[in-house]
């Protein structure tokens, strides 16, 4: 990896990790064409950069971030299956991580629920929803079943966004309340997938040298600031036109990995 790398994966990390796209899928996709996706470097840089992102969170809803402690316990209720299925499926989804194919397939199931969504629970937009506050919005089993849904993100190319939005959808959650709980969801998750990975690397006798250190300054850096004009453009953007538009990028990107794999340019990590 080099600093251009590192640069371009940091923007792509903060354009797509709240939206419903899949950020782990971009940038499988993008250091696969890269050739550096298997470098192990590269996957605890791309885990380790979302860290700009909880802060941009942070950043953005500091105010709101900061609320009752029923609000927090009901965050850790939604971390806790992501703990679970983290620590079990550790293997199994470092070998997901190197797999292009993995991601151009759920990305296309994940664009036809997309397309749907809105239809689905278009009364969830119309029925007011009288509580002032997120917290009041979800009860402890909601926010449980939100976080089995965050669980499917563990899949490269779901989209861990969009998994816990459309489960704040089946909660009975407006476009906006599931995204902004999806985005505090984040947080915990995130922070707790860094700080995994990097003791994993640790603890395997990974030493990092002076240029990767300096990557991963402005790696987060780099995705803190593209994370705050994302998050504040997509909530404007959600809550006025819904999840179709995404719904055919991730089709369309999909399909054309499929087609540039197996007719172009193999997909295969070397």
């Amino acid at each position: 990896m080099n600093v251009i790398d590192a640069i371009v994966l940091a923007i792509i990390e903060g354009l797509t990790e709240y939206l419903p796209v899949s950020s782990t899928g971009h940038m499988i996709i993008a250091s696969s064409f890269m050739k550096i996706a298997s470098d192990d470097f590269t996957k605890l840089f791309t885990i380790v950069i979302q860290l700009g992102a909880i802060i941009a969170v942070i950043a953005l809803y500091w105010k709101r971030f900061f609320q009752s402690l029923d609000f927090y316990f009901k965050l850790l209720v939604a971390f806790i299956p992501s703990v679970v299925f983290g620590l079990l499926l550790s293997d199994f989804i470092d070998d997901l991580l190197e797999s292009p194919l993995t991601v151009a397939i759920t990305l296309i199931i994940g664009g036809i629920i997309l397309l749907k969504v809105d239809h689905w629970f278009k009364k969830n937009e119309i029925e007011d929803m009288e509580q002032p506050d997120l917290h009041t919005k979800i009860s402890y089993l909601s926010a449980l079943k939100i976080g089995f849904f965050q669980v499917l993100a563990m899949i490269p190319g779901t989209s861990r966004s969009g998994a816990t939005i459309v489960g704040g959808l089946i909660q009975n959650l407006n476009r906006k309340t599931a995204a902004e709980f999806s985005f505090f969801l984040a947080v915990p998750t995130m922070f707790g997938a860094t700080a995994k990975k990097s003791y994993d690397f640790y603890k395997a006798g990974f030493e990092l040298t002076g240029d990767q250190i300096n990557y991963l300054i402005i790696g987060n850096i780099v995705a803190f600031v593209v994370a705050m004009i994302a998050i504040k453009s997509f909530i404007g953007y959600l809550s006025k036109n819904g999840f179709k538009i995404f719904g055919y990028y991730r089709i369309v990107l999909g399909a054309s990995l499929l087609i540039i794999h197996y007719f172009i340019y193999s997909l295969t990590v070397v």
